[in-house]
């Protein structure tokens, strides 16, 4: 009997790609020699190298919302030697179900979305109130039984050689502990947790001998130099400004060995989750019962319920009045408190 061959059209947030990891233990748990090949963005796809269900990921070219019809018929056909079995769509886009159609691949999985029919021959219904969460749904377009199987919590592989050459670049001492600090947030201020709330918190930790890294990408940076203005000089040899210096694979690697991490509803709190670093998570608008920190070793702080589309804060500097709300003061309480527990 043949291998099974499974193509992935995954997703091309940092968040979602890794929650996507649930989706692909669920396969294997079901048909452990199927091999499972991911499509996604060259941002997204990195994190698939620390996956050791997925056998290859191949670059999606495409730039966020272009037809490109032309480029994704040569990547199905580029794709089409490999004869895969199955093809499972995880985004609800007409242009995400082509390479599959294209490439002629027989089963193409996929909820219903977009008038896409014809593109998607195993259409699956979106039952909101059951798959409440996004790794529900994730899992539920694996699953070959109607009821959700278990879902298993993402968990990415460290490379500990990777650990050593930062360690060593950064000239950062494991004797300190490491609080990471994730201040960004893909939709800016509105998803943010204050600048000046985070440098309090940062001041606090570096007085008690920590070091403090700040991670995020090159969009990142203002913030993070908000954060280090009101670091004075004398105690700041601990603070390490990080945005955009660290691949995701080197941020994967610092999360691993971190004591723990204070976040914005992030891509990197999914990274920080999957590697079973502590974590405070720190929610506004966005919904923690929707997309929460796939980890027990997490708390969320929230002063707000239910879920708010808004993407533009009315406060000061954009910021939405609940993150204003939840006090730096309030932060270091649960901070105390969740670190001795965790220590």
């Amino acid at each position: 009997m043949s291998q099974p061959k499974l193509l992935v059209m995954g997703p091309s947030w940092v968040g979602d790609m890794v929650m996507a990891q649930s989706l692909f233990k669920t396969i294997l748990s079901q048909s452990p020699t199927t091999l499972i090949d991911v499509i996604a963005p060259e941002w997204s796809l990195a994190l698939t190298k620390r996956m050791p269900e997925v056998n290859k990921g191949i670059i999606s070219s495409f730039k966020h919302g272009e037809f490109g019809i032309m480029k994704r018929f040569q990547l199905s056909e580029w794709i089409r030697p490999n004869k895969y079995d199955q093809a499972i769509v995880m985004t609800r886009s007409w242009k995400a179900a082509l390479v599959p159609w294209f490439a002629g691949i027989p089963i193409r999985t996929g909820y219903r979305g977009e008038m896409r029919y014809f593109l998607i021959n195993d259409m699956r219904s979106l039952e909101t109130k059951t798959l409440n969460q996004t790794v529900k749904r994730f899992v539920a377009l694996g699953s070959l039984s109607s009821q959700l199987p278990a879902i298993e919590a993402p968990s990415l592989s460290v490379s500990g050689e990777n650990i050593e050459v930062i360690l060593n670049k950064l000239n950062l001492d494991l004797k300190k502990p490491i609080m990471a600090i994730m201040p960004g947030a893909e939709y800016g201020p509105a998803k943010q947790w204050p600048a000046d709330y985070f440098s309090t918190v940062v001041r606090t930790y570096l007085s008690k001998n920590w070091n403090v890294c700040i991670l995020g990408s090159q969009k990142d940076k203002e913030v993070a130099s908000e954060i280090k203005s009101s670091i004075s000089l004398n105690i700041s040899d601990g603070l390490f400004d990080l945005t955009g210096m660290t691949t995701l694979l080197d941020a994967i690697d610092l999360l691993s060995v971190s004591k723990v991490a204070l976040t914005n509803d992030s891509g990197l709190m999914h990274i920080a989750a999957a590697v079973n670093t502590p974590l405070i998570a720190l929610y506004g608008p966005t919904s923690p019962e929707f997309t929460p920190p796939l980890s027990k070793n997490s708390k969320v702080l929230r002063k707000i319920t239910g879920y708010i589309r808004d993407r533009q804060g009315t406060e000061r500097s954009g910021y939405h009045k609940s993150l204003i709300d939840l006090r730096p003061e309030e932060v270091l309480d649960e901070l105390e408190i969740f670190i001795k527990k965790n220590l």
